[in-house]
């Protein structure tokens, strides 16, 4: 193993701000696993933490291919997770809606070019994601419809679901459409924690990331069993929001099947108690992602259904 500074940002009151790489093997760049890039994404900061202590004994044992490089990057913003904010302190914006950056723009876009520079030219990109919407997931691989995507690759993770989307405007500039665009072959990984630390959830996720390098050649490692990947499109996916504001009691979790006209949860009135509203499943399926904050709002999205 090499510990290496991939990026530095320089400070005029402080000490800088480094991006720290591990590196594993000799050789061509094979794989680059990205933690976080959000100051809150605490539970992908652990995976890395994970990774990188598994990859120390396989590299030990000589059980990565010859003239591979891996690269696993804890966290690319270490200065909001200091923090605690989940976007850049100063100005609040957002590292990963940067990409490819810019190395004379704002601050977010200079990490943002650094950054990417020392990643883009790596044969495949493993990108450990949290979602814009607090709740929590089954674990899964989620890829964008670029055109330049190999959906086929993703049975190598062995996770039971990979979830393939249309890209909007907005995901031009995150990392996972710019390796693609740059021809690394991208996939982001979501686990089912973003800001708490779920130690059987990362053992899913290292152990997926392991796999798919077995997969594609880059480590010789017997893997647990993997379960075969339903691809399905996020369009297709059953959306249930709420009507009103209250307190969300869920009555299912993630992970279990349900059937249509189902009690999934009850939004409760904060002051009196009484149930405003009962939350219905519309169609029959699997619960791929429930809200996991007790407060919620009208028109927000409470459950994702694979039908």
């Amino acid at each position: 193993m090499k510990k290496k500074t991939i990026y530095q940002l320089n400070s005029l009151y402080r000490d800088p701000m480094r991006v720290t790489g591990y590196t594993y093997g000799k050789g061509e760049p094979a794989i680059c696993i990205m933690g976080a890039l959000r100051g809150n994404e605490i539970q992908q900061v652990y995976i890395c933490s994970q990774l990188n202590k598994r990859l120390k004994t396989l590299e030990r044992e000589g059980r990565i291919r010859p003239g591979k490089e891996i690269l696993v990057v804890p966290t690319a913003n270490p200065y909001s997770i200091n923090v605690g904010k989940r976007f850049w302190p100063a100005d609040n914006t957002d590292i990963n809606r940067m990409f490819p950056g810019y190395n004379l723009g704002e601050t977010t876009q200079r990490i943002a070019d650094g950054v990417f520079d020392a990643i883009r030219h790596y044969s495949y990109g493993i990108h450990l994601c949290s979602f814009y919407m607090t709740g929590a997931f089954l674990p899964h691989i989620r890829m964008m419809y670029t055109g330049f995507e190999n959906i086929s690759l993703a049975d190598g993770f062995g996770l039971p679901y990979t979830i393939v989307r249309e890209p909007k405007p907005y995901d031009t500039t995150t990392l996972n459409y710019n390796w693609q665009i740059w021809e690394t072959e991208a996939f982001s990984l979501y686990t089912s924690d973003t800001e708490q630390i779920n130690p059987e959830s990362a053992r899913i996720g290292v152990e997926a990331i392991l796999r798919f390098m077995n997969s594609v050649g880059i480590i010789d490692y017997e893997s647990e069993k993997a379960q075969k990947t339903t691809i399905k499109w996020e369009k297709d996916m059953e959306i249930l929001k709420s009507d009103c504001a209250g307190f969300l009691l869920p009555c299912v979790k993630v992970g279990e099947q349900v059937e249509k006209g189902e009690l999934l949860a009850e939004i409760v009135d904060p002051y009196m108690g009484e149930v405003k509203k009962e939350v219905i499943a519309t169609e029959s399926g699997k619960i791929f992602f429930e809200r996991n904050k007790p407060v919620v709002y009208a028109n927000t999205v409470l459950f994702r259904i694979i039908k």
